[in-house]
């Protein structure tokens, strides 16, 4: 049958609509996850359309998948992380939602008092197990949107949950159709996407998703979710592994809006960020991320990273403050405790520090040589060098109103006494025969010892 296609404005055969194959056995993928060795990456040489939405935005997941890897954040370290995040988002609520956990006290606790805020983004929403008791509890709470749980890999079905694909079809939907009942609109993680059959179970189980959608009048959201980080970006790649091939089969097979299609990626192989982009270019609108790229194992998409993203595929912020973004940095190694890697990008203590003696010459001449942008300006992070054996007391006077961010009334000057004498110090370290340059954690505790506490290790 030939019909109108409402998306590309062309005549084109009619889509075939997958029914659910509910096979006997499970189907592992083993050609292409053969467990014994480095998963393997299936070419089909079929390409999918690039379909950027019109709106593309970020949700967060720092609160429930991000807490579930670290010591569990205090009620105040989640408002006041909220708060930067809402700064972050901009009037425009570029960062849309956020999720939380409602079981214990404390979550329930931190919740209200992030609603209490008022801010109109991230809107607040929750993660729950899927039982009406909980519903309920997310519906008291006055919460529109909650994710659920639905495992959808045969690894999951068969191995995890003991149910052949019907039964646990037939479990999700009478979840779902709970979800309705209380009045509140699901969110379902489709969990190990990466690894399920598309065709044979995916598809069908979210076409029947759709259905009862329309049946019901409340929208749900569909997030697919990369839970092991197996999502390929590249073209031609087949399924389950192709990311453009899976966010395209949920828009054209299921019938699934770009404002209702999320992508939820992890970075065990180090494409969770090329992998969300792509999820973008191909039709969905909302990508999953958390602060820091917080969460499981290798942890989630970076939701820093998708800031620059954004704004690289956009011209523009939009809106979005991203000096916000260190000032989270900055909340988490210093309130909080927590050890950023030095050499993460936007956050890291290095991400725009020159190390080679020629190219700190370069960047103290025209720091555009070296830096990738207006990193003061953006991110409120000067360039800046590390210390070593050619450092003169300009340099010195420079790197330290630099690392400790002294405002101009505090800067001090390359005769302060301290300058004078921490060169001193660096001198001899080199006279001895050290070849390496200084680590900041080194310079900073031989400030401390010259300064008498006048300035403290970070």
């Amino acid at each position: 049958m030939l019909e109108i296609s409402s998306k590309t404005n062309l005549l084109e055969q009619s889509t075939y609509k997958y029914s659910l194959q509910d096979v006997k056995e499970p189907n592992l993928y083993r050609e292409v996850y053969p467990y014994t060795d480095v998963p393997r990456i299936p070419f089909n040489h079929r390409r999918v359309p690039i379909g950027m939405p019109q709106d593309i935005w970020i949700t967060d997941t720092s609160f429930r998948d991000g807490q579930q890897s670290v010591e569990p954040y205090t009620v105040k370290q989640i408002v006041d992380l909220f708060k930067l995040m809402s700064r972050l988002s901009g009037p425009y609520g570029i960062i849309r939602q956020t999720e939380f956990f409602v079981y214990s006290q404390k979550d329930r606790e931190a919740l209200q008092k992030c609603q209490e805020l008022g801010l109109k983004f991230p809107e607040i929403t929750t993660w729950i197990r899927a039982s009406r008791e909980d519903f309920k509890l997310v519906k008291d709470l006055g919460i529109r949107e909650t994710g659920i749980l639905v495992s959808c890999s045969d690894y999951h079905i068969f191995k995890k949950m003991k149910m052949t694909r019907k039964e646990c079809m037939e479990y999700y939907l009478k979840t779902v159709c709970d979800a309705f009942e209380a009045g509140v609109m699901p969110r379902c993680h489709l969990e190990d996407i990466t690894r399920a059959d598309f065709y044979g179970f995916v598809v069908p189980f979210v076409n029947e998703l759709m259905k009862l959608s329309k049946q019901a009048g409340i929208p749900v959201r569909i997030r697919a979710c990369d839970t092991m980080g197996y999502g390929i970006p590249y073209p031609e790649v087949a399924i389950p592994r192709s990311v453009p091939g899976i966010v395209y089969g949920l828009q054209h097979y299921s019938e699934v809006p770009s404002e209702m299609l999320e992508w939820h990626g992890h970075n065990d192989f180090y494409k969770s960020v090329c992998n969300a982009t792509t999820a973008w270019l191909y039709g969905a609108s909302g990508v999953n991320c958390s602060l820091l790229g917080i969460g499981e194992r290798t942890g989630n998409i970076p939701l820093e990273a998708m800031v620059f993203e954004y704004a690289g595929l956009r011209g523009s912020f939009d809106g979005m403050d991203p000096t916000a973004i260190t000032e989270i940095a900055d909340y988490f190694s210093h309130e909080m405790g927590y050890d950023i890697p030095p050499m993460t990008p936007f956050v890291g203590r290095n991400f725009n520090v020159t190390r080679a003696g020629i190219h700190a010459d370069g960047l103290l001449k025209d720091e555009e040589i070296y830096n990738i942008f207006d990193t003061k300006r953006i991110l409120n992070r000067s360039a800046t060098v590390l210390l070593g054996k050619a450092s003169g007391l300009a340099g010195i006077a420079y790197w330290i109103n630099e690392n400790y961010r002294l405002s101009a009334n505090e800067a001090i000057d390359k005769k302060d006494p301290l300058v004078i004498a921490l060169k001193e110090w660096i001198d001899a370290e080199y006279e001895d025969g050290r070849q390496t340059t200084l680590s900041n954690s080194e310079i900073e505790e031989k400030i401390e010892e010259l300064s008498g506490g006048r300035f403290c290790r970070l």
